[in-house]
């Protein structure tokens, strides 16, 4: 192990040994090559199953990397006009209406000042929504009601349940986190001809090697699924003490198909299959799946002038930006390392982060499994030393 990795895998181990996480994998990359790996701590803590390479990570809304990726290809093909409205690929998701400001009901709204496209689903600006992370409000209540969220439907189902909902405001005007990574999924079906799996595994993770990148674990790996924990304190993250979750985010998730293989969350994922997918989007990546314009505009702010993305709890997220899958600081803010301007970045709710700085050439991919482990300080401390370690 080379020294100037020492404080990032101390840092790791330091996150197991106070209780905040049950273990951690990472991997850092320069030049498209992987520079450093590291596990520290348990796959399961109850078990005391040390955690290696090829265990399995529930990564959640890593996913979107991956169905973005799938679309932009298509784009590329000219099989997806990416500013092409939406309604042309999926007719029932055209003359959409959009709620007015303070509207109690569904039916107090108007007409959409234009349609969603491709481009709007890749930034979460298409006026969608994801009905769990503003509980009480009127359009989480209708998600709710229609069963958006629920596996147990298609990704054709999703277009039927959200075709008579309306927008939380017009397409390309402001910026919400949402389920529009799975509309894309259903987009990728159709510009395809494919069922979205079967896409993602011969278009994506063939081409890469990611053979343990999938939405069903088959038996003989059904071990290699890492546990998954809660904190002990849901407001304050730096609370030791971790609860083992089972059956979560529904019971025999990842071990049996459903109906939905969701573009938004749905995959389970390994260190080296991570490290793969972002090698892939790394400047001169011997097996690039994307052209190098494609690239920089997926890594280039998409939003318009003076919307941030932000989050119902949390508000605005000052500096930050979003490209066609992921989220680009503009300005690094207090958490961020300064040399940080013009990172990709995103990572699932379960503690999977991932980064790439094209201007640094540099890359990092965090995996754990601890419930809102998004943007956690163990994530913070994480990308500081990382950047450290790599520029030096």
């Amino acid at each position: 192990m080379s020294t100037q990795f020492k404080a990032v895998h101390g840092a790791m181990q330091a996150w197991v040994d106070g209780g905040i996480l049950a273990g951690a994998s990472c991997a850092l990359l320069s030049g498209g090559a992987v520079v450093d790996s590291h596990c520290a701590g348990w796959a399961d803590k109850e078990a005391g199953t040390a955690l290696r390479e090829d265990h399995l990570f529930r990564v959640f809304s890593n996913t979107k990397l991956v169905t973005s990726i799938a679309a932009l290809q298509l784009v590329e093909q000219g099989r997806l006009g990416l500013d092409e409205p939406v309604e042309s690929y999926l007719p029932a998701l055209g003359g959409r209406r959009v709620l007015r400001a303070g509207a109690t009901r569904l039916d107090d709204s108007e007409p959409a000042r234009r349609s969603i496209t491709a481009r709007h689903l890749l930034c979460h600006s298409a006026g969608l929504s994801y009905g769990f992370l503003d509980p009480g409000s009127l359009i989480y209540q209708a998600y709710t009601a229609r069963r958006v969220m629920h596996a147990d439907s298609s990704l054709e189902g999703l277009i039927a349940a959200l075709a008579p909902l309306p927008l939380t405001f017009h397409p390309g005007e402001q910026w919400e986190y949402s389920i529009a990574s799975d509309v894309l999924a259903r987009l990728v079906e159709v510009a395809s001809g494919q069922r979205f799996d079967r896409y993602l595994a011969q278009a994506i993770f063939a081409p890469l090697g990611m053979a343990d990148t999938c939405f069903v674990i088959p038996p003989d790996k059904h071990g290699l699924l890492t546990a998954y924990y809660a904190g002990a304190s849901r407001n304050d993250p730096t609370v030791p003490g971790l609860r083992r979750l089972a059956g979560s985010p529904y019971p025999g998730a990842y071990l049996a198909p459903v109906a939905r293989y969701s573009g938004g969350g749905g995959l389970v994922s390994s260190l080296p299959d991570m490290a793969a997918l972002l090698r892939s989007l790394m400047p001169g990546a011997p097996c690039a799946l994307l052209r190098p314009d494609t690239v920089a505009a997926m890594m280039r702010n998409q939003l318009p002038p003076g919307v941030r993305i932000g989050f119902p709890t949390v508000g605005a997220v000052p500096g930050k930006g979003f490209g066609l899958g992921g989220a680009v600081i503009l300005q690094p803010g207090a958490d961020d390392p300064p040399a940080s301007a013009g990172e990709f970045e995103w990572g699932g709710i379960a503690g999977t982060q991932w980064w790439i700085n094209p201007r640094h050439n540099i890359a990092g991919v965090l995996m754990a499994q601890r419930q809102m482990g998004f943007w956690h300080p163990y994530t913070f401390e994480f990308k500081r030393l990382a950047y450290q370690a790599l520029l030096a």
